[in-house]
């Protein structure tokens, strides 16, 4: 029935001591740690709410790792912060459950992508302590929670009647998974029939869009056994449009395809609803969770083996433009239901609520005489005004939207006035949902998501005047920061673009700011990926792109603003201007994709690296030339700064394991030589901040390996010497892209995540 045990013992250690590289580094004293203010940011993928605590809550993201309610400050903790540089993957969160029958007990499936760019295998993450620490178990798998498909689920199940009994349902082809040791060790169910077959794209080469997307969800009937017997009846959902749900009478000893089931469409969610006997499905023609044109709702009596489609709008009504996801039962009156589209970008989100077992339906909003439209709600974004996006749509859009990529929806199982749904840019919710079954009743919808920072950060600046802080990022492209604590009321726009990759300053003049980024031109032909500012990143403009267009890539402001330096993505030449932006010249001499920066003193000087060589302009950009400096990287993943205040002083971090040199080097001839700094056998970025009391070198700040310690440390005497400043607590993956100290407060730096938003940190 079971194949053998994994040969992997769990992990019984820590969260802090189990992710920390081997050696010993000197700790700097105590640095405090919390995020800079955004809330919210990307998708989140799944919501929990415990069947055993009041107000005991989880929230699990694809990139930014997993979340746990506090009620008394209506925020969200992070959980997985302690994840480290080598096991990066494990805050993407693939499916979450919260023992229903212990309150402290909750476990985590986490990695984040099946294909190459993750290295490691996935594993379960199991807590006693509602996931102030954690051990691991590595599964022989990879899992995928930024993967197509990754609303979908839950994969994890705890049964019921037996607490040490859980089933996990793996992605690309690995079939069924169960523990019976409350996940210390796992088997594959080699019973169970079908692993899956649906792919989003089976042509994608790099294994992204072709991955399996695998057994989708458990459910158990908590009827089937006593209390201590592990539940007899259990429900299975796979991708498979043919066969997408099997049911075991045994415990999972044998398995059949469940009669007469629905065919053509994924079962995105199932639901059991033990009361009256049903299980609810939500499906849709694909995974998502950025597509979906079709799919249905329906519903399993669970004693006669009836189905009934129960579709707010069947897939057979011309009406039908999305599939269905977000599912959930209000369980102090199961006949309430409320099911979300799978995705509908236009005009918005819909939800769906029955009051009758899905008889009936009635919406959030509905058409009235187009292009008007009727709400069942309101909203109030006051708490996190950016999610407006700037935009001033025209009916019968509106802002703020409802959301997109609405696959995590939960009516609170102990409050049936409070419900929560995660988007692609937060996490929304409201307390007064019974309001909605009112005649002419409207909810709130609000963002409850203090404390969950979720932004992928490409790039930070901080001036020596002005607000302290500017950010470019994915997706919300960036924002200024005046305060630190406070969300800001607008992202960067005009333009406003899905992203920005670079954001720089004139060091002499930093009223003047650049920043450049990427937009879907076909889409948006109009829009030019730049973003140019006078007044300190107030207000914005668009400049113009060179001819031929250029995207994303890097930008550098000559010190005293009178020439910009723009090393696009891919193929497009490097170019400067000397009219901010308003028209652009080919720069010779450098590499086409070369990282480009500014000398912080001298307006002439510009410099650049790319293939291992570094190159110097004097002429404000418009040639370049290849140094003498030698033994640099021979990669392209190198970070190099030029320090405030000192002409041609420049340090560069950057190199492989696998392909060296690999560390960080110093130049005080601007870059006509290098040295390599001795003792740090690797690095990968480095930002300056203010120099420490007494002395006369600005602050450095790394993230590097130092004596066998991979972390971020800092020196306060050019160099010679490192403290460690962060802990094993206070990890964030790979974390560091970008990165950059203050120049006005001691001791602060910032530092970029790839999911946990902007930290900061602090000196005591």
């Amino acid at each position: 029935m079971f194949a053998a045990l994994l040969a992997v013992s769990a992990q019984a250690a820590s969260a802090a001591a189990s992710n920390a590289d081997a050696g010993e580094t000197p700790l700097a004293a105590t640095y405090s740690w919390k995020n800079v203010s955004i809330r919210g940011g990307g998708f989140i993928s799944g919501i929990v709410f415990s069947r055993a605590q009041k107000d005991l809550i989880y929230a699990r993201t694809d990139i930014g790792g997993m979340y746990r309610w506090s009620e008394s400050t209506q925020s969200w903790k992070p959980l997985l912060d302690w994840v480290g540089w080598k096991n990066w993957g494990f805050n993407g969160v693939v499916s979450v459950v919260a023992d229903p029958s212990d309150a402290n007990r909750v476990y985590a499936a986490v990695g984040m992508y099946t294909n190459s760019w993750d290295p490691n295998n996935g594993a379960i993450l199991r807590s006693a302590d509602q996931g102030r620490t954690w051990q691991t178990t590595k599964l022989p798998f990879k899992l995928g929670g930024n993967m197509p498909g990754r609303g979908m689920g839950e994969r994890l199940a705890v049964d019921p009647n037996h607490a040490k009994v859980l089933y996990f349902g793996a992605p690309s082809g690995k079939g069924l998974w169960r523990s019976v040791d409350r996940g210390a060790t796992w088997a594959q169910v080699t019973s169970f029939p079908n692993p899956g077959n649906y792919v989003a794209d089976p042509n994608d080469s790099s294994g992204y869009q072709s991955d399996n997307q695998g057994v989708l969800w458990v459910a158990f009937d908590p009827r089937s056994s006593s209390p201590g017997q592990s539940s007899r009846v259990i429900y299975v959902g796979v991708a498979d449009k043919q066969n997408g749900i099997y049911r075991s009478k045994d415990a999972g000893a044998t398995w059949e395809r469940v009669a007469n089931q629905p065919v053509g469409y994924l079962p995105q969610k199932g639901v059991l609803e033990p009361v009256n006997g049903f299980l609810y499905i939500a499906t849709s023609d694909t995974g998502g969770p950025y597509d979906g044109s079709k799919g249905d709702v329906w519903k399993l009596d669970l004693a006669s083996g009836a189905w009934t489609q129960i579709s707010p709008i069947p897939s057979s009504s011309p009406d039908a433009y999305f599939g269905y996801s977000g599912l959930t039962v209000d369980r102090q009156n199961p006949k309430v239901l409320m099911v979300a589209t799978q995705i509908s970008w236009w005009p918005d989100a819909q939800f769906f609520r029955s009051t009758d077992g899905g008889a009936t339906w009635t919406r959030a909003w509905e058409f009235t005489s187009y292009p008007n439209r009727s709400f069942r709600y309101t909203m109030d974004i006051s708490a996190v005004p950016w999610l407006s996006f700037g935009a001033n749509p025209q009916p019968p859009e509106v802002s703020p939207k409802l959301g997109w990529m609405t696959q995590a929806v939960e009516i609170d199982p102990f409050n049936a006035n409070r419900f929560m749904y995660g988007t692609g840019a937060t996490l929304y919710g409201s307390n007064n949902l019974l309001d909605w079954d009112q005649q002419g009743g409207q909810i709130t919808i609000k963002p409850m998501v203090k404390g969950l920072e979720e932004t992928a950060v490409l790039d930070l600046v901080s001036p020596p005047v002005g607000a302290p802080l500017f950010s470019a990022m994915y997706d919300v492209a960036g924002f200024r920061h005046d305060d630190l604590q406070k969300v800001p009321a607008m992202m960067h726009i005009t333009p406003n673009l899905s992203g920005n990759s670079s954001i720089d300053f004139a060091e002499l003049k930093p009223e003047v700011m650049a920043r450049v980024g990427q937009i879907d031109k076909s889409a948006n032909p109009n829009v030019n990926r730049i973003g140019v500012s006078a007044d300190g990143g107030h207000n914005w403009y668009q400049g113009q792109e060179p001819s031929g267009g250029a995207g994303a890539g890097v930008i550098a402001v000559a010190a005293d603003a009178g020439t910009f330096v723009w090393s696009p993505s891919g193929s497009a030449p490097v170019v400067y201007s000397i009219s901010r932006g308003s028209s652009w010249a080919v720069s010779s001499g450098v590499p086409a994709g070369a990282q480009v920066r500014s000398d912080r003193v001298n307006p002439a000087r510009f410099y650049a690296f790319a293939g291992g060589r570094f190159y110097a302009s004097t002429n404000g950009g418009a040639s370049f030339s290849a140094t003498a400096a030698t033994n640099l990287p021979t990669v392209d993943h190198v970070k190099f700064k030029a320090v405030p205040g000192r002409e041609g002083d420049i340090w560069l971090a950057g190199g492989s394991e696998a392909a060296g040199p690999y560390g960080l080097w110093h130049s005080t001839d601007g870059g006509a030589s290098f040295s390599k700094v001795k003792g740090v056998p690797e690095a990968d970025n480095i930002g300056f901040g203010k120099a420490a009391p007494g002395a006369d070198y600005v602050a450095l700040y790394a993230v590097a390996k130092i004596g066998g310690v991979r972390g971020l440390f800092r020196s306060v005497d050019a160099g010679a010497t490192w403290q460690r400043i962060n802990d094993g607590e206070h990890q964030y993956g790979n974390f560091g892209d970008a990165l950059t100290g203050d120049p006005r407060v001691f001791g602060r730096v910032y530092v970029g995540t790839n999911g946990r938003g902007i930290v900061v940190g602090e000196a005591p």
